[in-house]
């Protein structure tokens, strides 16, 4: 079996019987899109293992430790790269900002392309699932999410856009930026 092979098992237990909180499809569908994505990328398989991995800290009871002996140092680390810091004594809207924009930092202070390609794959299919919807609903969608606020979620997903400029060779920035330019185009970019 393959490190990817391990790792999609893995990631296939841990977010069994989940769905996406916008969505009624298989919570997993999202992890293999983004692995998918980063696969157009490159075909580093600890950097594919982390792709499928990436939100089982974050959204399951899987630890980083558990990870880092599952999968190795390199496969944690970057799943660590783009897991959010947890603010307990907060709800989830109200850490939201806080949340993304330590987020953003993180992945601005990154000299490793590793990491903003594993971005890239998981907001790019982010942005896909939010076109879908936004074609439907308009900026209606956002009340579904922690953050209503159409311009909180652009100035997110821009500052996103612009911090991965680097990735601009690839097909999946070009999309990520269209997309993002599409559905925000109505608000205007707000440096925070």
């Amino acid at each position: 079996m393959t490190l990817f092979d391990k790792a999609l098992l893995f990631a296939m237990e841990k977010h069994g019987g989940m769905v996406r909180k916008s969505e009624t499809n298989p919570y997993i569908l999202h992890p293999l899109e983004a692995a998918v994505i980063v696969g157009t990328m490159t075909s580093d398989e600890e950097v594919l293992s982390a792709a499928v991995l990436h939100d089982t800290i974050e959204d399951t009871n899987t630890t980083f430790e558990e990870l880092k002996y599952n999968f190795g140092d390199r496969v944690a680390e970057l799943v660590a790269s783009e897991t959010e810091d947890r603010w307990p004594e907060l709800s989830r809207a109200d850490s939201w900002h806080f949340r993304k924009s330590q987020s953003l930092h993180d992945l601005e202070s990154s000299d490793d392309i590793a990491v903003k390609m594993l971005w890239l794959g998981d907001k790019l299919s982010n942005m896909r699932s939010f076109y879908r919807m936004w074609k439907i609903n308009g900026h209606e969608i956002w009340k579904m999410f922690n953050q209503k606020d159409p311009a909180q979620q652009a100035w997110y997903y821009r500052t996103i856009d612009i911090l991965l400029k680097e990735l601009e060779e690839f097909e999946a920035w070009q999309e990520y930026h269209s997309l993002v330019d599409t559905v925000f185009a109505d608000i205007p970019y707000q440096k925070q």
